[in-house]
């Protein structure tokens, strides 16, 4: 067991690393575009920041033996936040931040194992803002993310669907339901779970709107209309049709399908506003690369005084959707310096340095070979461009 990584990790062979790190490069190009500055989480933080008030589960965490109570960080998110309600207090909102890193979540199998789950994470968060600015911060969140995938060309082809949903919307359809029922009809909703709907102790015209609710989704019009047949004028649902109608046409441009889903919430209980998954048509099943929401109360809770959108990419899941281990650009090829006998050494190590001075990658055989031939053929081995021969 100990020549296995733990249950959950993996190794990454050079080009998955080369792949991650050009995503990741691709995508803090956009960011520092749109005047977002990067910052640094910490991977290892407080239990109580982790859970984000309750909204993230306390068995999802990966806990560290401690005298203190301390996880790795299963998202960003809070982190950012705390930091920006204290360290960063002083500064000009709105903030505009961004970071990458791995996260770390707790998983169960199915047999009843745990393991470590490690994830390439990079996102951005915009902090700040108050209600009267949300629906530009929403806006700007959206465009951004849209500019992330023409930046990474993810194209029709892979058939990128927006899934959007609102827990306001959500929490006004549920005011509907008897106060003593509205945990499980949410709890049977956002799960799309039928069954869980039926058992449930409601008039029969209740159930039967409820049902219908929870197939309520698809093109961004067609349900809002039906929610302002539910909830009657909204100034909810207009700053959400407004928010939406800032990103119809440059989505419907780059062959981007929104969908509202008035249900939808994501895996994390973090946000109170708008959420959204992008998911895309992997080559066996759905994937999703992205998501994120606003989360006014998180920012609250740490003291702040306006809120928080952000979104975040899974950059692994982006690299296997993509083919990125196999398309993104190669490295440079280094140069082998190679030498015929052991008295030559110094020559070698004194060239390889005058490569290195020139600015040209070079490696250094580490046996002497017969010939400049032998030299050449190690070099083509090993990937090299190039091949410096010191003969006798």
């Amino acid at each position: 067991m100990a020549l296995q990584p733990a249950a959950g990790a993996r190794d990454l062979n050079p080009r998955e690393v080369d792949g991650n790190r050009w995503l990741c490069d691709q995508l803090a190009e956009v960011y520092r575009r749109w005047g977002y500055a990067e910052v640094a989480p910490p991977l290892v933080e407080r239990l109580e920041t982790l859970e984000a008030g309750g909204g993230i589960r306390n068995q999802e965490l990966a806990r560290l033996a401690s005298d203190e109570p301390l996880g790795l960080r299963p998202e960003m998110t809070a982190s950012i936040a705390r930091a920006a309600c204290t360290r960063l207090a002083t500064r000009p909102r709105p903030l505009r931040l961004w970071s990458s890193g791995a996260v770390f979540r707790s998983v169960v199998s199915d047999v009843g194992q745990h393991r470590l789950e490690e994830r390439l994470q990079s996102g951005v968060e915009l902090l700040g803002a108050d209600a009267s600015q949300a629906l530009v911060a929403d806006a700007e969140l959206l465009r951004l993310l849209l500019a992330c995938l023409r930046q990474l060309q993810v194209k029709a082809e892979q058939r990128p669907t927006l899934l959007l949903g609102h827990h306001g919307v959500l929490t006004a359809l549920l005011d509907q339901v008897p106060s003593d029922q509205q945990l499980a009809v949410r709890q049977a909703l956002i799960t799309f779970d039928p069954l869980a709907l039926a058992a449930l102790e409601l008039p029969a015209h209740q159930r039967q709107g409820l049902q219908q609710l929870m197939r309520l989704r698809g093109d961004v019009k067609a349900v809002l209309y039906q929610l302002e047949q539910l909830l009657g004028p909204s100034a909810l649902l207009d700053q959400l049709a407004g928010t939406l109608s800032s990103v119809a046409s440059v989505a419907e441009q780059q062959g981007v399908r929104l969908q509202l889903d008035p249900s939808f919430q994501p895996h994390f209980d973090l946000y109170d506003g708008l959420v959204l998954k992008l998911v895309c048509h992997g080559t066996v099943a759905p994937v999703a690369i992205a998501s994120g929401g606003r989360y006014d109360a998180l920012v609250a809770r740490f003291g702040g005084a306006a809120g928080g959108m952000g979104f975040s990419f899974d950059i692994e899941a982006i690299r296997d959707l993509l083919g990125t281990e196999t398309t993104a650009p190669q490295r440079a090829g280094a140069t082998l310096v190679a030498y015929a006998t052991e008295d030559q050494l110094a020559q070698a190590l004194d060239q390889l340095e005058s490569l290195h001075r020139a600015g040209q990658a070079a490696e250094l055989l580490q046996t002497p070979c017969s010939s400049q031939a032998e030299a050449e053929t190690i070099a083509t081995a090993r990937s090299c461009s190039a091949c410096e021969w010191i003969g006798s």
